[in-house]
């Protein structure tokens, strides 16, 4: 049931009709049946997964922005997930100026997102998943977490839109990460009452503190066409971490790789001929899980937001294992299918879909489903806060212009000389001249631990702040790798070495052109503090003053460190 030209040409008319923003109608013309390509998906072997991961609650198209700074150090460099523009449509053959370059880089963005128009949303990605099943019919759709946060009816709902969502896209597998911070209360109500006898929660590792239980299932065992098939859960091992503990105090986390190779061999002992990990580790993490886990044939990953068109094949004392990474923002659809022939896999295909929304027509159902769940909230998403001048995007190793926004509208609004906001990944991107609504802010701000903080700290105190998320972005060794991207910085300049040991690789930190000192005290403002019973402002309140008063916001202009001994870095632009 793939996309024919005839039907193709169809959607083009109708969405040209529809007010489509085609740009260069030369370029897009050239590329049709590159696009009609994107969702041919020709019927192979008899076991096969559906795979999407890091929606990030976002229910409708969007443009999203790819990153310019993905660095990799050590077995990471120049490896995926660690290469951008140039170098990943090098390393993965993808023509330059496709619909395909636009989807994974970042090249042309905004010339791209006006010809191709907006990516993703629930209602686009139902219509795909619909189309995969009527060729495969067995195949699991598996959701790799961060699913229930990161907009603003994901929030005011408590993640219910998201929950009904998932289970009308017909969500067979899930685990988590940003879903424990509604709490463990509100995470096991949905699991016992909205999800019983249609999604199944898996973690396998996840263990009660005080006894070391089992909280979550850990895998499930389902027969695709007369094959056993066994997939575990691998929530993100660093929740209470780069989380709040206090709303998950009774659980335990970890990569625990002792219990995951016990879960592979007991599902193995089972009869399972295919073992496939659903995991939040982040994909530096999965590669060296890959690598020392023996019998997993496939792990779908998520966390790092990663589009990854391609798996990496990942050689272990028992073989190999396929590790995949199937980006973010409700963007893509990723299809493993397996030839399982003798009790094990003989041979795989793998495609990953850019979900564009004018070239997949919306769902019906999935689409009423979104606008009622919006009604409500119409009129206050809708409201107009400021206009952009230029791009705003959220990503990247240390900055981006949505959060260099944030960095100093808290200075401006909090009297700071120098703002730190977290290296957060998701946050939709904004086009020059758009509006920006209360949707889009919330799009970058909405948690469920939203206050923000003024404090006095020591210059020796922000070289400590920074060089321990620094450590745990640059680690060498990715087991030591524990949340997001750097953390954003505005009024500070520094120079960082991502290659110097731990606690080395931050330098020459000044303010207004003179040196920190380390025992003098800066007036920092920040916000989403991990720490139980912390109050202030919410970041998104102190943000409306801010996008109020400016009313136009003028192109940014980054705070980005001095990087050293990075020269040559594919992951670099």
């Amino acid at each position: 049931m793939s996309i024919g030209r005839r039907e193709f040409l169809q959607l083009l008319a109708v969405a040209s009709a529809g007010g489509m923003a085609l740009g260069n109608k030369e370029v897009l013309a050239g590329d049709m049946a590159a696009a009609q390509r994107l969702y041919e998906l020709p019927k192979f072997g008899n076991v096969s997964f559906m795979h999407f991961t890091d929606c990030h609650a976002q229910l409708n198209p969007i443009y999203f922005r790819e990153p310019s700074v993905n660095l990799g150090v050590s077995d990471a460099l120049g490896r995926p997930p660690h290469l951008v523009g140039e170098n990943l449509l090098n390393y993965f053959k993808i023509p330059a100026n496709s619909p395909q370059a636009h989807a994974f880089t970042y090249l042309n963005f905004e010339q791209a997102a006006r010809t191709y128009g907006k990516v993703g949303g629930f209602a686009h990605m139902a219509t795909l998943i619909k189309q995969v099943r009527a060729s495969r019919p067995h195949a699991l759709l598996l959701d790799g977490g961060d699913t229930w946060q990161g907009s603003a009816t994901a929030l005011w709902t408590n993640g219910q839109d998201m929950v009904d969502a998932c289970k009308l896209l017909g969500v067979d597998l899930m685990t988590s990460h940003w879903e424990f911070t509604l709490g463990a209360e509100r995470v096991t109500e949905i699991i016992e009452k909205d999800f019983a006898g249609h999604i199944e929660f898996l973690a396998q590792n996840v263990h009660t503190s005080d006894f070391g239980d089992q909280v979550f299932k850990p895998y499930v065992i389902r027969e695709m066409n007369g094959v056993p098939v066994a997939v575990i859960g691998q929530a993100f091992p660093y929740t209470p971490i780069a989380n709040p503990r206090h709303m998950v105090a009774d659980w335990t986390f970890g990569i625990k790789d002792d219990h995951m190779q016990k879960m592979v061999d007991e599902a193995r002992s089972k009869g399972a001929q295919v073992v496939v990990v659903l995991s939040h580790n982040g994909m530096d993490v999965d590669i060296k899980m890959a690598s020392r886990v023996t019998g997993i044939d496939a792990v779908m990953g998520g966390h790092t937001h990663d589009g990854v068109p391609a798996p990496v094949v990942v050689k272990n004392a028992g073989g190999q294992t396929l590790v995949t990474n199937a980006g973010s923002n409700s963007k893509y659809l990723g299809v493993l299918d397996f030839d399982v022939r003798g009790g094990k896999v003989q041979d795989f295909r793998y495609k990953l879909m850019p979900i564009f929304a004018n070239l997949l027509p919306a769902d019906v159902a999935m689409q009423t489903h979104i606008d009622t769940v919006r009604a409500p909230y119409k009129d206050k998403l809708e409201e107009k806060l400021a206009i952009s001048e230029g791009l705003l995007y959220r990503r990247g190793n240390f900055n981006g212009s949505w959060d260099q926004l944030i960095v100093d509208g808290l200075m401006a609004v909090k009297d700071a000389e120098i703002a730190f906001s977290p290296g957060f990944r998701w946050g939709t991107t904004i086009l020059p001249g758009q509006a920006i609504t209360r949707d889009h802010l919330m799009d970058q701000v909405a948690i469920t631990y939203p206050a923000t903080t003024v404090s006095n700290m020591s210059g020796e105190f922000i070289k400590t702040v920074l060089e321990d998320v620094c450590d745990n972005l640059f680690n060498a060794d990715p087991y030591y790798q524990q949340g997001g991207d750097m953390v954003r910085v505005g009024g500070l300049a520094y120079t960082c070495d991502p290659l110097a040991e731990s606690g080395k690789r931050i330098s020459n930190m000044a303010l207004n052109g003179k040196a920190i000192e380390a025992s003098k005290n800066y007036k920092v403002a920040s916000w989403a503090p991990v720490a139980a019973g912390v109050t202030g402002e919410p970041i998104w309140d102190v943000m409306e003053t801010y996008l109020r008063s400016e009313k136009v916001i003028k192109t940014r202009k980054l705070n980005l460190p001095t990087l050293k001994n990075m020269s040559g870095n594919p992951g670099i632009a």
